[in-house]
């Protein structure tokens, strides 16, 4: 992901070249060439979205009509909060990827501690998703815990939890239940560990405190108002449900009517038409999208 862009803008591709530096291996060569297993794993999957919405966004800014690209409010689901706030001048790309190789790694490494897993439920309200993990759960820690669109919810669990509740799902009118290709857990307690080595990461970076309300919080639908919201945001993050649907519905409610959608895919495209159809969503995932996108501005 990223080649396309990295070869048509200069910007996009210093990014890269910066990442690379930092990083310390060739996560440029990863993201253009893959294998897919290696870009797909937690620690290396984070630092490659990261870097190529950033290099993205950096190729927006240095166009001819940069100024008139200017997000009056930022949001990002779970890993894509670092690129709210980097696109809301909040935290700096240096310091983002720093906090975003960490969060990889140590999410990697809780879920090599653990057994567990996370399932896609298609077509369940938030009290039957509910119910449907209290019946899976048979003791064992299962809930939801990503709450995306109308009728898809995440759960997340042990790995026989969330087997139990594939299984079930279609018994309390789920349209499909899907295992997630993911490491483990995630945002659940069973992060306890990542959530604690990211605050010692978060302690050596620097977060500006916004301004205005400029970016809205994953855990609860609220705008940031300090620097230190924005520290424990991102550490509760990990373990606490992702609020995505209501975050859009808050954004809407509070008069935003064109989206862009940032990064190596369309998935937030996709969530957004089940949230409120009528909204514009504009999604920048390609060089001829970047074209476009600044020749309309």
């Amino acid at each position: 992901m990223g080649l396309e862009i990295a070869r048509s803008f200069p910007a996009a591709a210093d990014i890269y070249q910066k990442a690379n530096n930092l990083v310390g291996y060739d996560l440029r060569k990863i993201c253009f060439e893959g294998p897919a297993e290696q870009l797909n794993s937690t620690t290396i999957s984070q630092p490659a979205i990261f870097t190529t919405s950033a290099a993205i966004l950096e190729a927006l800014r240095t166009g001819p009509a940069a100024s008139d690209l200017v997000p009056d409010v930022t949001a990002g689901l779970s890993l894509g909060e670092y690129t709210a706030l980097y696109a809301a001048d909040l935290i700096s790309f240096e310091d983002a990827l720093a906090l975003v190789r960490k969060r990889g790694q140590a999410m990697q490494a809780a879920a090599d501690a653990t057994e567990g897993a996370m399932v896609s439920v298609i077509g369940l309200d938030e009290e039957k998703t509910n119910t449907l993990c209290d019946r899976a759960s048979q003791g064992e820690l299962l809930e939801p815990v990503n709450f995306n669109c109308p009728g898809q919810i995440v759960i997340s669990g042990t790995k026989a939890a969330c087997a139990r509740a594939e299984e079930l799902a279609p018994q309390f009118g789920a349209i499909k239940a899907v295992t997630l290709e993911v490491a483990g857990a995630f945002h659940t307690q069973m992060m306890s560990s990542a959530a604690d080595a990211l605050q010692e990461a978060l302690a050596n970076c620097r977060i500006s405190p916004p301004a205005a309300p400029k970016v809205i919080a994953n855990i609860n639908a609220e705008y940031y108002t300090t620097a230190e919201e924005i520290a424990q945001g991102l550490k509760k993050q990990l373990t606490c449900p992702i609020l995505w649907q209501k975050s859009m519905e808050r954004l809407l409610a509070d008069g935003v009517e064109k989206f862009y959608e940032i990064g190596p895919g369309r998935v937030l495209t996709g969530l957004m038409r089940r949230i409120n159809r009528k909204t514009k969503v504009i999604n920048i995932n390609t060089a001829d999208a970047i074209n476009g996108c600044r020749q309309k501005s």
